[in-house]
């Protein structure tokens, strides 16, 4: 994993590039791994995105020679050493009140780096944890995204155009005292907090910990539904809910968070999966019929019935 520290000093540097391709170039030298970006947007140029991500000069040279305004994507967490608070200032959301939330707890104060985005928002830069994956994850409500392992940003000096506007992005401050690690976890659990797990099956209580469940997944927006849907139905798989009873729990708030009943049957298998490996006997030559793994009780509305009362 590079240097997090020599990874910031190389964002400072570049930040003041002549063109983006210099900047790639720099930091490439400096080992960040760089990969190419849509001129003046966020969609990778490489086939495989992130994973292209290099820092042989030869590479990150042709990559720009071939689009010399691409902009410059950075994977995040063990790749370049460093995560990234992702803080989004779009129409009604506004990433900022959750910051400031988040400083008040004591939870970002490790930032080394901060990035003023051409939308408003802002990108803080931390060290990542040596030895410890941190996922990236959404938390739309609050207008904060956390850039981790399996994720990436676009970085300074890139640029987009906004209203007729061109904008880049821009270091906009440097840590002055100590710089250190995020507490991902901890930050998302003020953010975005999930409803307790609930109790094992005890009655009408098992309906009530569903309920509770489905109104989470009800409210999660794009980016964030296929995983709520497999967190909640893993809870209920470890509290011994069956398939079909968690299909009927989920399916309808599923649906009016977004998601199709493709979708919808398909992340509960795949939560059930995870929680519940099946037997030897069944992987060698298995029992289950797939029909009956989310079949649904005969007096029990179907997940597509949960739409007609949006």
């Amino acid at each position: 994993m590079p240097d997090p520290f020599d990874v910031l000093a190389a964002l400072i540097r570049a930040d003041g590039s002549p063109s983006l391709a210099v900047a790639a170039r720099s930091l490439a030298s400096a080992g960040v791994p760089v990969f190419p970006c849509q001129v003046e947007g966020k969609r990778p140029l490489t086939r495989r995105g992130f994973l292209d991500a290099s820092s042989d000069a030869a590479q990150v040279a042709a990559w720009w020679s071939r689009t010399p305004n691409a902009n410059i994507g950075i994977p995040t967490g063990g790749a370049s050493g460093v995560v990234v608070v992702d803080v989004d200032v779009h129409g009604p959301t506004d990433g900022r009140v959750a910051w400031k939330r988040a400083a008040d707890a004591g939870l970002v104060s490790g930032a080394g780096l901060l990035v003023r985005t051409p939308t408003g928002g802002m990108h803080a830069y931390f060290p990542a944890t040596p030895g410890r994956e941190q996922r990236s994850w959404q938390a739309a409500a609050a207008g904060v995204d956390f850039r981790g392992d399996c994720g990436y940003i676009i970085a300074p000096p890139s640029q987009r155009t906004i209203d007729g506007r061109t904008k880049r992005y821009r270091v906009a401050d440097i840590a002055a005292l100590s710089v250190g690690p995020v507490d991902a976890a901890r930050l998302r659990d003020l953010l975005d907090p999930r409803p307790a797990a609930p109790a094992r099956p005890s009655g009408g209580e098992v309906a009530v910990d569903a309920e509770r469940l489905a109104a989470w997944v009800s409210g999660r927006g794009e980016g964030e539904r296929n995983r709520s849907l497999f967190w909640a139905a893993c809870r209920l798989a470890e509290n011994g809910t069956s398939p079909g009873d968690a299909l009927n729990a989920l399916g309808a708030a599923a649906h009016s968070a977004g998601l199709s009943d493709r979708e919808i049957t398909t992340t509960v298998r795949s939560a059930y999966r995870a929680t519940q490996p099946m037997s030897e006997a069944q992987s060698h030559g298995g029992t289950r019929s797939e029909g009956r793994w989310c079949s649904r009780a005969n007096d029990t509305p179907s997940v597509a019935s949960g739409r007609a009362g949006l």
